[in-house]
């Protein structure tokens, strides 16, 4: 049978460069005596998730999740209503919020996170991600995932790629729902994990996550875990933000025919529009780095023609 490299595979790219990136790298190392050829136990495509399969602003989903167990958990520690950044996240203080960096953060991922088994875990983010509804477009976040890459997905699969997503968020958190929204199954999802333990809890054997952090799959850590986790280097690979730059790197910087790729926010009206000046999704270097290296950079406003489903 032979590739399907047709641009019918990807009906919500306008026809340009970028489109046509995918549809010429794809012919390359899919047709069997072309000298860029690549086995189909080689064609590994690593995906970013936030800002790159699904929205990322106002804030990352995982910092929504989590602000929501604050306010869940809150009635027992009364400690937070003055400590922060538990007092900023109960009083939707997002500014206050933003302010304490990444360090606030880990505070909140640790108070909200652990403590709990890893079904019980599990359990309490099917039930978030399927009532939450993001700020914005009033919708459910499992719905807000952008309909030319899940296109880009299928279209990879369609050709012999096996699709991982590579991210900085949970991977506990991506795994209950990644299969059905992406149709990436959990053992093909790679994120930041706490530790957890094995233990026995009245006579059963239980996985409990513990308030440490184990791996932080982001920047560097990307190529390392995906070393580590998939245990073969990607030939292409997809992100939108300076956290993506080294699992870029990692991937294009190498013998042979690849592919990067970087979602550039460009559209205002039917989503957003940023890259330096922001705190979620920051891209700077990166996008410096992409005419230096020949990676695709694609302009959501041109290149798409709808962003969403529902578009």
């Amino acid at each position: 049978m032979p590739p399907a490299t047709s641009g019918s595979s990807l009906p919500s790219w306008n026809d340009g460069a970028a489109k046509q990136s995918i549809l010429n790298f794809v012919a390359d190392v899919t047709q069997e005596g072309s000298p860029d050829f690549v086995p189909p136990a080689d064609r590994i495509a690593t995906f970013d998730n936030d800002g790159t399969l699904w929205v990322e602003h106002p804030m990352y989903t995982q910092l929504a999740f989590a602000l929501d167990r604050v306010k869940a958990m809150a009635p027992m520690h009364p400690e937070w209503k003055d400590t922060q950044p538990f007092k900023a996240a109960l009083e939707g203080d997002m500014k206050t919020l933003a302010e304490t960096g990444e360090q606030g953060l880990f505070a909140l991922l640790m108070a909200t996170h652990p403590g709990m088994t890893a079904i019980e875990f599990q359990k309490i983010v099917v039930g978030w991600i399927t009532t939450a509804r993001d700020p914005h477009f009033k919708r459910p976040y499992t719905e807000l995932v952008y309909q030319p890459m899940l296109e880009l997905l299928a279209f990879l699969r369609a050709n012999g790629f096996k699709t991982f997503i590579v991210s900085g968020g949970g991977i506990e958190f991506m795994r209950p729902w990644a299969e059905r929204v992406y149709g990436v199954p959990p053992e093909q999802v790679v994120g930041s994990s706490i530790k957890t333990e094995f233990q026995m809890r009245d006579g059963r054997p239980e996985l409990f996550r513990l308030p440490e952090m184990h791996f932080v799959n982001d920047n560097a850590g990307k190529p390392v875990a995906i070393n580590q986790y998939i245990g073969r280097r990607p030939v292409a690979a997809f992100g939108n933000s300076d956290g993506d730059l080294e699992m870029l790197q990692w991937t294009t910087m190498a013998d042979g025919h690849r592919l990067g790729l970087i979602v550039h926010h460009t559209d205002a009206e039917r989503e957003y529009a940023y890259d330096r000046d922001t705190t979620f999704g920051r891209l700077e270097k990166a996008l410096g780095a992409a005419a230096m290296h020949k990676w695709t950079v694609v302009d959501m406003k041109n290149d798409w023609k709808r962003i969403f489903a529902f578009d």
